[in-house]
């Protein structure tokens, strides 16, 4: 795939010097050779063998998929000429909109084929879902499927769902002192939101340079009285021990593989002030030579029962939009539902706001290192 340019070469070489000399020759030739290709960025889930590998072997084609850590992460791969290598790309909601497509990142899709999609999802995600439309609301540029609240995590053994949702953010407050042994889960931009949160500053737009400093002092206590600073294994891990009690930043996908194991009591949080969800919007993207499975393939997840592998793909488990279609949310077992918190799913949905982007991001992420650092 990297290597466009030699391997369509050797094809002309073979047409004679005629057809070489010709760009209309070679163009065709590099698509040709994409039938059967396709390069998918994205969040983890979407690179697993269950969901990629039905696909392989309906289409005959050679997938391929990269995930990364962060949304900024992937974006800068594409900004950086990127786009001729992938296909799709895998985001939080924000990027597509904001960013990607105003760049002319991404390409927008046929309303006429993609839209009855959205009269089968759950109803907030019903056509014009705002997050996958262009700012102007004009083009659709994505689809929609996984999604979830994403606060933080509690063992409800040692603080109770309803205080959790109560106190809020005011659980973690330096001003308070929180009295209990609690962990953080390393996840640099939520990190960063959440702080500001705790600090009692709205995240996603500009800071003051006063504002900025709370966000600092909030870090530098967060971080220096944390028990436990990790990743989701090893935060789940000591959650489910009692080493802690709660652990900042989670959510439905963090806590759901602590109870994927029987771990009823930890619990996701949505606070009933400040709380966050993401939805991940899925682009085509501008590749001058997009595989013609692009398309295809973003309507094939759609499926009940590929939604359903998607939602509980290897490692990660997720509600997904195609929910809202009776054949898709009956493919989910009782544990399963249990699993992902669908019982209180749509309530807490209802009461998040939506991850967005922090216009300083660079400097908050950059001061919350540093509070890092000093732990």
């Amino acid at each position: 795939m990297q290597d466009i340019s030699r391997r369509s070469m050797l094809k002309v070489l073979g047409l004679g010097a005629a057809a070489a000399a010709s760009p209309l020759a070679l163009s065709s030739k590099a698509f040709a050779a994409r039938d059967k290709e396709l390069n998918i960025l994205c969040w983890e889930g979407y690179n697993s063998a269950q969901v990629l590998d039905p696909y392989r072997k309906l289409t005959g084609a050679a997938v391929k998929a990269e995930s990364a850590t962060d949304d900024p992460t992937m974006v800068n791969k594409v900004r950086a000429g990127e786009t001729k290598i992938w296909d799709l790309i895998n985001l939080n909601n924000p990027w597509a909109r904001r960013v990607l497509y105003p760049e002319g990142l991404i390409k927008p899709l046929p309303k006429d084929e993609f839209e009855p999609y959205f009269d089968k999802m759950l109803p907030a995600f019903k056509a014009p879902y705002s997050w996958a439309h262009s700012l102007d609301g004009k083009d659709l540029i994505g689809m929609v499927q996984r999604f979830g609240p994403y606060s933080f995590t509690v063992n409800t053994d040692k603080i109770s769902k309803a205080t959790a949702e109560d106190e809020g953010w005011n659980l973690w407050s330096p001003d308070k002192k929180p009295d209990f042994d609690y962990g953080i889960n390393e996840s640099d931009d939520w990190n960063v939101f959440h702080i500001f949160l705790i600090a009692g500053i709205e995240p996603f737009r500009k800071h003051t340079p006063e504002e900025l400093q709370k966000f600092s002092e909030t870090a530098k206590v967060l971080f220096k009285n944390a028990k436990v600073v990790g990743d989701v294994a090893t935060i789940n891990q000591a959650l489910v021990n009692g080493d802690i009690y709660a652990y900042v930043t989670g959510g439905t996908y963090t806590a759901s593989v602590a109870r994927a194991d029987g771990g009823d009591q930890i619990y996701s949080i949505s606070p009933k002030k400040g709380a966050l969800m993401w939805v991940e919007v899925t682009s085509v993207v501008n590749n001058p030579e997009i595989s013609p499975l692009a398309q295809d393939f973003l309507k094939w997840v759609q499926k009940p029962d590929i939604a359903h592998i998607v939602a509980f793909a290897e490692g990660t488990f997720n509600p997904v939009t195609q929910m809202g279609n009776p054949e898709c949310l009956k493919l989910f077992t009782k544990e399963e539902l249990n699993i992902i918190q669908y019982d209180t799913l749509e309530e807490e949905m209802a009461r998040c706001g939506a991850y967005d982007i922090v216009p300083d991001y660079d400097e908050a992420h950059a001061l919350m290192v540093e509070a890092k650092r000093l732990r």
